[in-house]
């Protein structure tokens, strides 16, 4: 396993871009609706914060129907991963600073 090198990342640091890849983290996938519901958000929002990701190459989109339907399905990518693990470290390397 390879240690995380806290680094600051402003494509994730956008509150709801951050939301987006904590919530896409901690699975294999999520609906596009699914992250839409979570983060109590339109749907304008979330394509937004999705295409930034995507253009990062931070998260994966995937295409289906269901039912005659069209479902989205988000993924975070192997370097979302990283760029999600060095966010957060430095994000907690920076609020334990004034803590001892």
């Amino acid at each position: 396993m390879t240690e995380v090198v806290p680094q600051f990342d402003n494509v994730i640091h956008a509150r709801h871009r951050l939301q987006i890849c904590s919530l896409l983290g901690g699975v294999d996938a999520l609906s596009f609706a699914t992250v839409q519901e979570t983060l109590l958000v339109s749907d304008y929002v979330v394509s937004k914060h999705v295409k930034v990701l995507v253009e990062a190459g931070y998260v994966a989109t995937r295409k289906e129907r269901h039912g005659g339907r069209p479902q989205t399905w988000l993924s975070l990518t192997t370097q979302g991963h990283r760029a999600l693990e060095a966010h957060l470290a430095e994000l907690r390397r920076i609020t334990d600073l004034g803590v001892g």
